[in-house]
């Protein structure tokens, strides 16, 4: 039988971003997050899935074994909440510094959420996508998700730009806490 998952951007949509986060003890939950992922996964019963773009692997900025380090603090934070992410996906590539073949998994790309699909037998059309930039929407879009914009990170500006592309998300929440109310009051009102 397959499951539902809660895809989430990470950076902005988790943590507060300061901008190509490689050092594990800068992480920083944003307020809420814990409870809201506890709910999600607890009560709800979806898998948690972080999908991130991380170019700042392809500008030498960051290595991949930081971007892991920054993952694996998130979900040592997660814990005293009882809950974890079941999986991290991100694409280390970035069009200035790569190849167009590397790239295909950037984000608005669907790649890597078909891949967590196909991984962990995730039934897409009951599942969600959450982050606080246009290219996380549009990717929850483009991998035919229902999609929460938040307004933590970029996602006051992100609102606007979608806008201007005629591209709106399925709901916007102003905080990962208000996320989990939407998603728990749509999947109720699913099973009525």
């Amino acid at each position: 039988m397959a499951d539902f998952a809660v895809f989430l951007d990470r950076d902005g949509t988790l943590n507060e971003d300061p901008g190509y986060l490689g050092d594990p003890n800068l992480v920083k939950l944003l307020p809420g997050v814990g409870e809201a992922l506890s709910l999600l996964k607890n009560e709800l019963g979806f898998k948690l899935i972080v999908i991130s773009n991380q170019s700042g692997v392809a500008r030498r900025m960051i290595s991949k074994e930081m971007v892991e380090a920054v993952n694996n603090k998130i979900n040592y934070l997660l814990r005293s909440y009882n809950t974890t992410i079941d999986a991290f996906y991100y694409c280390p590539y970035h069009p200035e510094f790569s190849t167009k073949e590397e790239t295909r998994c950037r984000k608005p790309s669907p790649e890597m959420v078909f891949q967590a699909a196909k991984d962990f037998s995730i039934d897409l059309k009951g599942s969600y996508f959450v982050g606080d930039s246009d290219v996380d929407i549009e990717c929850g879009i483009n991998a035919g998700l229902k999609t929460v914009l938040v307004k933590t990170g970029k996602g006051k500006d992100s609102f606007s730009v979608l806008k201007k592309q005629n591209k709106f998300p399925t709901f916007v929440a102003q905080n990962i806490i208000e996320v989990s109310s939407i998603i728990k009051n749509d999947k109720m009102e699913k099973t009525n």
